[in-house]
């Protein structure tokens, strides 16, 4: 029986299980991942869950107690020089326990850093220990990455999801920057240095971010997200309208009632764009489904008319989030750029000092 908390946690079934269970997470310290043993269940190949050697693969050998490392399948990274990720838990402001993650550079004094919040998408959905090749890539540039799983993120039981219902820019939002507020007094981020980082919801998150509270953050990339709420729900095509009626209507609202369509849009960063003055980083699929790319042109020309820095990536190959290499890689380096910029960060690959 498996479960995943902080991190994750196995619980035999089977008695005779045990012994072995015992001797496989033995292993290494990453969490066990996929198993798969000969028909007599003494052999066995075990890969791991790990956040820096990620699914390394062992034989371990129940008869003899023989073990060995069979392979890594990214030989190229060089787990010492990875960031370990570590589990937090934050008291939200209301009392809520916030099951996080927190990843401080190698090599650097993890104190007054220049941190990213970096927002999961869903919001139905949750951070997880292991390897993260975004958060590394941010570790590595000298950043401290804080991932935070905010009410309305699964995994934590029915109580904390629907913590989120009527929260979107609410105590959603409360909750993130319950989190940095939590990161500036343990000593690891500095106020003034602040980034936040999302896609879809995430990219939504961080447009609230600079648009409620907008003297909270130094610099944000918003990666496909939503700036108009009601608009999302209205423009999604026909396979995808069955999917509002179970979580989006009931945890914002139903943009056929008027009512319920004027709170959607005070709840909607377009509708504050007089309060951002945050430099922002837009970055659109021109063929996302989900989130039209007019959710992005809208904002971002809306900003442009007030006077504020955005950057604006658009790629016409591209939907709900990119898959191309190229396209990847050229986002990744316009945020390293973006990010260096506003938050001091380094720029290129930095080799750790201990």
């Amino acid at each position: 029986m498996r479960y995943l908390g902080e991190r994750q946690e196995i619980r035999p079934v089977d008695p005779g299980f045990a012994a072995v269970l015992r001797n496989l997470e033995a292993l290494s310290d990453g969490d066990l991942g996929e198993l798969s043993s000969d028909d007599s269940g003494q052999r066995w190949v075990a890969n791991f869950v790990h956040d820096r050697d990620p699914e390394v693969t062992y034989y371990y050998d129940h008869i003899t107690g023989e073990s060995r490392l069979l392979f890594r399948p990214y030989p190229h990274l060089a787990p010492d020089t990875m960031a370990p990720t570590r589990p937090v838990t934050i008291t939200a402001r209301d009392g809520l326990a916030l099951p996080s993650y927190l990843t401080l550079p190698v090599g650097i004094e993890p104190s007054a850093l220049p941190m990213v919040l970096l927002v999961h998408g869903g919001p139905w959905f949750r951070d997880s220990w292991g390897f993260d090749p975004e958060v590394q890539m941010l570790a590595n540039r000298g950043y401290a990455v804080l991932q935070v799983n905010f009410r309305g993120s699964i995994g934590y039981g029915k109580s904390h999801t629907q913590a989120a219902i009527g929260e979107f820019a609410g105590a959603m939002h409360d909750d993130l920057i319950d989190a940095v507020d939590w990161a500036i007094a343990q000593g690891y981020a500095d106020p003034g240095r602040i980034g936040i980082f999302g896609g879809s919801y995430g990219g939504y998150a961080a447009l609230v971010g600079i648009s409620f509270t907008p003297d909270r953050f130094a610099a944000a990339i918003d990666y496909v997200g939503m700036s108009n709420l009601a608009n999302v729900m209205r423009s999604l095509p026909p396979f995808l309208q069955p999917a509002l009626v179970a979580n989006w209507f009931r945890y914002v609202g139903n943009p056929a009632d008027p009512e319920q369509e004027a709170d959607m849009l005070a709840r909607s960063p377009i509708s504050r764009v007089a309060h951002i003055r945050t430099p922002l980083l837009v970055v659109q699929g021109a063929n996302d489904p989900r989130v039209v790319k007019a959710e992005s042109d809208n904002i971002v020309a809306a900003l442009r008319e007030h006077g504020v820095e955005v950057e604006y990536m658009v790629k016409d190959d591209e939907g709900h989030g990119f898959l191309n290499p190229e396209d990847r890689i050229d986002m990744y380096r316009a945020a390293e750029r973006f990010l260096r910029r506003h938050l001091g960060g380094r720029h290129g690959l930095l080799e750790p000092t201990m």
